[in-house]
């Protein structure tokens, strides 16, 4: 049985609520055990799962969180980096279900985060379960 942290970046609450839900649902029904931190926004997520690995306690992450384009190109920095920073963790062989929604509206993130249309919050939890696999099955 694998202990998964879920890292979520409560911005939007609603959303979050929806990314957690179907997260917690897919690693429960693969009969996995999770804990579920918060952190500010996307941009903190890369960091509070390289803190956590610290810990030694947790066999994968789900990174969760929902960023909305806006009027700046604040959008295209938090976006790129929360995105670069899951990808140098993923190479120094963490696994790790990205769940973070880069997305141009409101509409666009209820149908990607809600469990019952397109559930990326389950979609990365399954990835982050399926990454583990993978790194224990090639013995990394």
């Amino acid at each position: 049985m694998a202990h998964i942290l879920i890292v979520e970046a409560r911005f939007y609450d609603h959303l979050n609520d929806m990314l957690v839900t179907g997260a917690r649902a897919a690693i429960a029904a693969a009969g996995h055990t999770h804990e579920t931190i918060t952190v500010p926004g996307a941009l903190e997520v890369p960091g509070a799962i390289a803190l956590a690995l610290a810990a030694d306690r947790f066999d994968a992450f789900v990174a969760l969180g929902v960023i909305i384009r806006g009027e700046t190109y604040h959008f295209e920095i938090v976006s790129n980096e929360s995105a670069r920073g899951i990808m140098a963790l993923t190479l120094d062989n963490v696994a790790i279900g990205n769940g973070i929604l880069t997305t141009e509206n409101e509409a666009q993130a209820i149908a990607r985060a809600d469990p019952a249309q397109m559930d990326k919050g389950g979609g990365a939890a399954k990835a982050a379960l399926a990454m583990l696999a993978l790194r224990e099955q090639l013995g990394a």
